[in-house]
């Protein structure tokens, strides 16, 4: 990047800084901050151990250093400006999650577009938050989208602020699907019926909830859709299966059409077969529902994250802070181009043209001098695909 974009850059992030009010996060006193300022040269230099004292009123710093990337920590600290981690003492952290578009297994690099990336990614958090309300019952969530590639989710209950980073591990675990086994699904209970000897042991595919409501949930979908088929069309369709021969097809077929209701109460013993077949949609459940969060992020009681409300150095684009009911409808290639940039157009040298999908429209920018839509523009520069042309 040339020094007159970066200055450009510079002085249009310092423009937005005034006329935009910045919420800081909860005790934002006790956090460690950082920058990244638009400096010379391909590394990036982060400016870090500052405490919020050190930088002063927040819309001030941002107005004065008009930094290409700002963030505060997850951690909380006695002494937050201390230079190394030990010294400043943590207390707590947040637990946060991050989910990247380019980290996800849905997304093929170089084919999506920045919007069918960003969709996915949206799919993604929606499953992340299915896991992080329905089955932990944490409700004090901050959803911000990141101003790049995807979206963060704060945690901010008490009951997870002191857990250590082994602990963070295993809710990561969880929501990855990691290690899952479909015994850990299966609840047992004891049946005595009328002239039985002896109690017999049913086992049950829970369907309230967790991995099991999940793996109970796409087993469903297999069995009705298999009894939808013709009974040559299902025999074969259950031979895909590794392990699955004609037989073992048949009596799966016809344990199925006899035993609807109970394996729909979860009831996967009323066959050998039909317990086999059942065990196969956990790994399914896996590979559909997970959340394919980054790992290090939530694990990390230190995290540096971005600060809602900032512009990010990448794209221009605002760092959103989203209401829960906000999200179906938010749009970030619209909603998070910010008003600053709105309006009016310049003119830069483009030197990597190709399909832009920016405030509503989708065009082709062609490489060259011209006069784009300056929120465009700022993309454009800020993804290093564009200079400021000379004056």
């Amino acid at each position: 990047m040339e020094e007159r974009t970066r200055a450009y850059l510079r002085g249009r992030f310092r423009d937005h800084y005034r006329r935009t009010e910045i919420t800081p996060p909860p005790a934002a006193n006790e956090r460690e901050w950082g920058f990244i300022p638009w400096t010379d040269g391909p590394d990036t230099t982060m400016v870090r151990h500052r405490s919020l004292l050190e930088l002063g009123d927040l819309s001030e710093f941002l107005v004065r250093k008009r930094p290409r990337h700002v963030y505060f920590s997850a951690g909380h600290f006695r002494d937050p400006g201390a230079s190394s981690m030990h010294a400043k003492d943590w207390q707590s952290a947040d637990l946060v999650f991050d989910l990247d578009a380019d980290h996800l297994p849905t997304v093929t690099l170089g084919e999506d577009s920045y919007a069918e990336m960003l969709a996915k990614c949206k799919d993604a958090l929606f499953r992340l938050l299915d896991f992080l309300e329905n089955d932990f019952g944490f409700d004090d969530l901050e959803i911000v989208f990141s101003g790049g590639r995807g979206y963060h989710v704060h945690v901010r209950d008490d009951g997870v602020s002191r857990l250590e980073r082994e602990h963070r591990r295993e809710i990561v675990d969880y929501v990855r699907g990691i290690g899952l086994e479909f015994d850990e699904l299966i609840e047992s209970e004891t049946v005595v019926g009328v002239g039985r000897k002896t109690p017999a042991e049913r086992r049950i595919l829970q369907t309230e909830g967790g991995w099991g409501a999940r793996t109970h949930e796409h087993f469903m979908e297999y069995v009705d859709n298999l009894l939808e088929l013709d009974e040559d069309v299902a025999l074969e369709r259950l031979q895909e299966f590794d392990g699955i021969g004609e037989g073992k097809a048949t009596a799966t077929l016809n344990a199925a059409r006899n035993n609807r209701e109970q394996l729909e109460a979860g009831n996967v013993t009323v066959h050998t077969a039909i317990a086999q077949l059942a065990e196969r949609f956990s790994n399914l459940a896996v590979e559909r529902d997970n959340a394919p969060i980054d790992e290090p992020v939530t694990t990390d009681t230190n995290r540096l994250i971005r600060l809602p409300g900032s512009l990010h150095g990448g794209s221009g684009l605002r760092t959103v802070r989203l209401d829960r009911d906000e999200l179906d409808a938010f749009d970030p290639l619209v909603d998070a181009v910010p008003e600053t940039f709105r309006g009016h157009e310049i003119t830069v040298d483009v030197v990597e043209g190709g399909e832009i999908e920016l405030g509503g429209d989708s065009f082709t920018v062609q490489e060259g001098n011209q006069s784009l839509q300056e929120y465009v523009a700022v993309f454009l520069m800020a993804r290093g695909r564009a200079e400021k042309e000379k004056e």
